[in-house]
């Protein structure tokens, strides 16, 4: 079954008429009122003890967080920013929803998400993630776009479980949705400012309001974030790659410079065109690995220190992206219906270089030879994401609410993939031998229409039942345009394509006016994908057939002690078939697969409470038991030059090689997960109050790779978070102190297994921040 020709004609008609300016200005934004922070635990609270309305857009209307039947977490602007103060980017938010795991091995510009457990561990440049980034209404498909900072942002949502109905495919795990402050009819500002250790600077900024009243309003934001290079290299030997050796604070740092600038129309109080465009320019160091940091039958990296490490190669491994998007959402009110269209286009390029064995192979011989290279850079070349939807909304607050709509995605790359050889000065030192397939260019493109629909009836003034259904064809095309080697026997040209329905039935019931009960089943799929970085190593392409999820969730929303304690959990279960699974070659190369399937149950509990008019407490807590199930899937273990380096304790074949891995969890999905939040505030006599806020987060077993070893897991991580400060009798301004890890835990976050390297968390942040409003 393939989409009809009808739903590609209505979406290019939408296109080409409602939302006809993104093809002359930059562009996007929901038409929403803008709204101040959401309510959150280091924000101010109110001296009534209320902790008052969360609204959230989970399903694509404005609603109470309380009346939504599934699992949402929500973090406030002014929490974001407390967490990114010491220069974090959009790893601040792992472990701080409960659900919700973030890590990268490929620095700033690739992190990797995971909910419930469910992500890909694959760094692949053009890996499919099963968690969904959306940003003012724009999905943002590409690992790269998934990057983009987040600043001057209003709200945070975590949508934990399948979201297949609303917001389409690779979306089996959920969605993370950012909504940015809007333009408004008045003028008004914000801004956050910090300084910290190794000259962290951080400034956060919005400003705007109206250039013709009631008609034009605009918003310019920007982020503006600095480290200096803080890490030493050591080595003092030859480098084959030229890399400068040795170095102090050679790497480490980064510049972030990034503007949006949003123009909201209202030519008439039915239609209004909120118009936006944004521009991001980052340069900084990629992910520093640190060489056999962990020692075969242990996991401590105690010993390994942070700010040192000796690297032959890599020039310090840096990369350099360049982002640039535009988007239009246009909306007419009709009075019974709203037409919306959302237009969006978002390049980038850039490239990311590092020396991926994580030290020096001299000081790893054997035999008397240098052991163990790796060198290796991905460029995006060119990238281009153009995304159409064209939605019919019934007005809200009725008994029977529905809303369609049919979406169209297109996002063409083409990317280099470079190994070692390529780089090296003479390709003979240190005993290597010339590569000639030492690079490869690839072309990929991926096409997917899909139509929806969803309805809610209240068929009791208590109980509401909702109901969405989405078609989803889904193609995705891999060229090899340029192999440097005529010894390449693999494809060169790899097409998959599948059409897959979504869907999700939920029931809502409202116990009395504070609490209400929900049960939701969903069914989700990620769509096929392609590996084709492979052929760098002569070898074929690899793939991975769609897999498809069927989610299983009931949860309860309270609202207790006059409103002074939210109360909302919820337990699950889910099983996805035909699991994608990544694992590891000879090479360390990427390497896709489908597994039977993988199980999963879990419960997860956000909480806010308020037990006096100064104090605000929160704790956020999830718990997860996950299984791998195919007893015939095996993945490579950690092997160099053929002997197996680590301790694996799954059964294994082929000389202890390859690992069987049913029954294993899926990796990087904490078993349990701890969040929690405080604020005191001090009123004084002028008005104004001082504060402490505290966070913390603790993060139980969890395990990197496919197989189950000795060294590659975390158990029992935290870092916590210390701001104390003073705020104006207005609130319009505020001056604090602040510590980001501050107990200074090294956390190991990630691993290279060949290598026995450890990637870790940031370093601690101690600094002052300053901000302010006006309104």
């Amino acid at each position: 079954m393939t989409i009809s020709r009808s739903l590609k004609t209505m979406l290019l008609l939408g296109a080409a008429g409602l939302a006809a300016p993104a093809f002359v200005a930059p562009a996007l934004a929901q038409t929403v009122t803008p709204a101040t922070d959401s309510p959150a635990a280091t924000a101010a609270p109110a001296d009534t003890g209320d902790l008052g309305d969360i609204v959230v857009t989970a399903e694509r209307r404005s609603e109470n967080l309380q009346r939504v039947p599934l699992s949402v977490g929500v973090v406030g602007g002014s929490d974001l920013r407390t967490f990114q103060a010491g220069g974090e980017d959009i790893l601040a938010l792992s472990g701080r929803v409960p659900g919700l795991y973030i890590e990268t091995t490929t620095g700033r510009i690739f992190p990797r998400f995971y909910i419930r457990g469910l992500g890909n561990i694959d760094f692949y440049l053009g890996a499919s993630q099963p968690v969904s980034i959306i940003q003012d209404d724009v999905v943002l498909e590409h690992v790269v776009l998934k990057s983009n900072p987040v600043y001057d942002v209003n709200q945070v949502e975590v949508l934990r479980g399948p979201q297949g109905s609303l917001f389409g495919r690779n979306t089996t795990a959920g969605i993370i949705k950012f909504d940015t402050i809007r333009p408004s009819q008045t003028w008004q500002g914000r801004a956050a400012a910090s300084f910290g250790s190794y000259a962290t600077t951080t400034l956060d900024a919005g400003v705007g309001g109206p250039l013709v009243a009631d008609k034009v309003a605009v918003r310019l934001s920007g982020l503006i974030q600095h480290r200096n290079d803080w890490i030493d290299n050591t080595f003092a030997g030859i480098s084959a790659d030229g890399t400068p050796t040795p170095q102090r604070n050679a790497m480490g740092g980064f510049d972030e410079r990034d503007v949006r600038l949003q123009v909201l129309l209202t030519p008439t109080e039915a239609f209004s065109v909120n118009v936006s465009g944004h521009a991001r320019g980052y340069h900084g160091t990629s992910t520093i690995f640190h060489r056999a940091a962990l020692r075969k039958g242990a996991n401590s990296v105690s010993a390994e220190p942070r700010d040192s490490i000796a690297l032959d190669e890599g020039r310090n491994n840096p990369q350099d992206y360049d982002t640039y998007g535009t988007s239009v959402n246009a909306a007419y009110d009709f009075g019974p219906v709203t037409l919306t269209s959302i237009s969006a286009y978002e390049t980038t390029s850039g490239y990311s270089r590092g020396d991926t064995d994580g030290g020096a192979a001299a000081n790893f011989p054997v035999a008397g030879k240098a052991n163990g290279f790796g060198l290796s850079q991905g460029n995006v070349r060119a990238l281009g994401q153009y995304t159409q939807e064209v939605r019919l909304a019934s007005a809200a607050n009725q008994r029977f609410t529905w809303q369609v709509g049919g979406f169209y995605f297109n996002q063409n790359d083409t990317t280099d993939f470079y190994q070692r050889t390529f780089f090296l000065i003479r390709p003979d030192v240190n005993g290597t031998q010339p590569n000639p397939n030492n690079w490869v260019r690839l072309h990929n493109v991926n096409t997917s229409w899909a139509l929806f629909g969803q309805a809610s009836y209240k068929v009791t003034p208590d109980l509401t039942l909702t109901g969405g259904f989405r078609e989803t064809e889904d193609t995705k095309k891999t060229t090899l345009l340029k192999a440097a080697s005529a010894t390449y026997a693999g494809r060169r040209y790899v097409r998959l394509s599948d059409t897959t329905p979504s869907w999700d039935v939920s029931a809502l019931y409202q116990v009395d006016a504070d609490n209400s009960l929900y049960a939701r089943v969903a069914r989700g799929f990620r769509g096929p994908t392609i590996q084709g970085r492979s052929a760098v190593f002569n070898a074929d392409f690899t793939t991975a057939n769609s897999e498809t999820i069927t989610s299983y969730e009931v949860g309860s929303k309270s609202l207790l002690l006059d409103g002074r304690l939210r109360f909302n959990a919820s337990l699950f279960t889910y099983t996805v078939d035909d699991i994608q699974l990544n694992g590891n070659d000879v090479n360390g190369n990427g390497v896709l697969f489908n597994a039977d399937k993988a199980r999963a149950y879990g419960v997860e509990i956000d909480t806010q409470f308020r037990p006096v008019p100064n104090l605000t407490l929160t704790l956020g807590a999830s718990a997860l038991a996950s299984k791998i199930r195919d007893t015939r899937v095996y993945a490579q273990v950690c092997a160099l030059n053929g002997v197996v380096v680590c301790t694996v304790q799954d059964p294994t074949i082929r000389g202890g090689l390859f690992a069987q891995i049913d029954g294993n969890p899926l990796p990087n999905a904490p078993r349990w997960n701890l969040d929690a939040t405080a604020r005191y505030d001090v009123p004084l006599g002028n008005g104004g109050r001082v504060f402490a806020a505290t966070d913390w987060n603790v993060q139980g077993y969890t395990n990197f790779v496919l197989y189950k070893t000795r060294e590659f897991y975390a158990d029992g991580n935290f870092e916590g978070g210390l701001k104390i400060g003073y705020t104006s009798p207005d609130e319009n301004y505020e001056v604090a102190a602040f510590a980001r890890n501050i107990t200074n835990e090294k956390n190991l976050k990630g691993v290279i297994e060949n290598y026995m390297a450890a990637v870790f968390n940031e370093p601690r942040i101690i600094g002052v921040s300053v901000s302010g409003r006006f309104r």
